[in-house]
């Protein structure tokens, strides 16, 4: 089931992970990885930030410079 924040990550027998957002394939990790990432979650306390780093998924610090360009003003 997915999280209420949108991403869900599962691992199958293979060592692969799949990183999934609001059901959706994201991402697919394998061999060292997929470890570095089940390490890095299992550990941090928030699993949904590090699941959107790795997915590439997060806010890059220019949204307020991109709304206030002049295209995109109304």
């Amino acid at each position: 089931m997915p999280s209420p924040q949108g991403f869900h990550y599962e691992t199958h027998t293979n060592g692969t992970v799949l990183i999934s957002h609001h059901s959706r394939p994201a991402t697919t990790l394998n061999g060292p990885r997929a470890a570095q990432f089940l390490a890095e979650v299992e550990s941090s306390s928030d699993p949904q930030l590090v699941m959107a780093r790795w997915t590439g998924n997060y806010k890059r610090g220019n949204e307020r410079t991109a709304r206030n360009h002049p295209r995109n003003r109304r």
